[in-house]
């Protein structure tokens, strides 16, 4: 049942991003490693280093430092993970080194038994602009259920 929930809210929660993707335009790809943890019944905090592509690089451009927060369901453990997301602007040249820094929000859902999936779509940044739309779903290892509010800041190695 709990997975069941989670993997609706997952769904909902990438079809209601794509609505508002599709008036943005793809600027690059954020991958971002995140830490493993415990999951405290009403919520998470884990650290993540991630690194910015621009759409036309094939080698990061740019290093963020992140935490995960979740606030709802999270119950059970998880190891190491990665997240890739699509980075999402107004426009093609709205990217400027240090802009994706700022604070995201979004809902967010997971499920482990052993080997499991995650499903993040998150709206924020320095200037509220910036969109990040699941590219891959998260792959993770652990037990756990996670589903609710997930905010995400991003600062760069000099904040």
């Amino acid at each position: 049942m709990k997975l069941m929930s989670a993997t609706i809210l997952a769904a909902t929660a990438l079809l209601s991003s794509a609505a508002y993707a599709q008036e943005n335009v793809e600027i690059g790809r954020l991958e971002c490693t995140v830490e493993g943890g415990i999951g405290l019944i009403l919520g998470s905090s884990k650290d993540a280093i991630c690194s910015y592509y621009d759409a036309e690089a094939s080698e990061p451009t740019e290093v963020y430092y992140g935490t995960v927060n979740k606030v709802g369901l999270d119950i059970g453990f998880t190891e190491e993970s990665v997240i890739q997301w699509l980075v999402l602007a107004p426009s093609t040249d709205a990217y400027a080194p240090g802009s994706l820094a700022g604070e995201y929000v979004g809902v967010s859902a997971e499920a482990s038994m052993g080997l499991g999936v995650g499903a993040n779509a998150l709206v924020g940044g320095s200037s509220e602009g910036f969109m990040l739309q699941p590219l891959s779903v998260q792959g993770q290892t652990g037990i756990n259920v996670a589903v609710g509010i997930t905010g995400f800041q991003l600062r760069t190695p000099t904040q």
